[in-house]
C-alpha cells in the first residue's frame, strides 16, 4: 500500500519516466513481507536498456527490474534505498517522510 505522495509528484514521476529519464518516486509503503521499512524509492525508465545501465551502475540487478504498468523500475528498500538517493543527491526524498 502506497501512500504520502500527491498525484502531481505521481503523473511527473510517470511523464519523466515514459520519456526516458530516471525518475525517483519516494513514497510511504506497507508490506508484511519488509516489516522493517516504512518507504520505497521506486526508480523507473521507460528506456529499458538505460534502466539496466543505471542500476548495474549501483550494484542492482536487471532480474530485479519490475515490468508492469508500462513503467518498469526498480524497488529501493532500506540501507540500499538511503544510499542510492545520497549517491544520485536525491537524499530528501527520503527525508521528507521521517
Amino acid at each position: 500500500m502506497a501512500f504520502g505522495i500527491s498525484r502531481k509528484q505521481l503523473n511527473d514521476w510517470k511523464k519523466q519516466a515514459q520519456t526516458g529519464q530516471i525518475a525517483f518516486i519516494t513514497h510511504y509503503w506497507l508490506d508484511d513481507r519488509f516489516p522493517e521499512c516504512s518507504t520505497v524509492t521506486k526508480v523507473a525508465c521507460a528506456d529499458l536498456d538505460k534502466l539496466i545501465t543505471w542500476g548495474e551502475r549501483h550494484g542492482l540487478k536487471a532480474e530485479w527490474i519490475h515490468q508492469r504498468d508500462h513503467y518498469p523500475h526498480f524497488d529501493l528498500l532500506g540501507e540500499r534505498q538511503r544510499q542510492i538517493l545520497v549517491k544520485e543527491g536525491l537524499e530528501e526524498q527520503l527525508n521528507r517522510l521521517l
